[in-house]
């Protein structure tokens, strides 16, 4: 598999579960100080992002690594256009009648 695609996959559900388990234990100790509605979820939300940041930065450096190789290899391959020749050859031949209309003629 993709290493992009497993490195993303594993981020959203460390994100998904620490999300969920905060929306769950969370709106007991908000709702002491105030906090009630959709800032419970944004603040579940914020602090999910920062946990499945921290862990996956520790513990899943070697996946990381795969995904910084993955992009170095895909930086240094050549980009191949398949229209780039046909493109080429008709601006050519297009130069080349450009010439030789400008020819004056006998």
């Amino acid at each position: 598999m993709n290493p992009w695609i497993q490195y993303s996959l594993v981020r959203l559900g460390i994100f998904g579960a620490a999300f969920a388990v905060l929306y769950l234990v969370l709106p007991a100790p908000l709702e002491s100080i105030g906090v009630v509605g959709f800032a419970v979820v944004a603040i579940a939300a914020v602090i999910a992002a920062v946990v499945a940041l921290t862990v996956s930065y520790i513990f899943f450096g070697r996946l990381r690594d795969a995904v910084a190789v993955d992009l170095a290899e895909r930086r240094t391959k050549p980009v191949a256009d398949p229209d780039a020749a046909a493109e080429d050859a008709a601006a050519e031949d297009a130069a080349a009648d450009a010439r030789t209309d400008d020819r004056p003629r006998a």
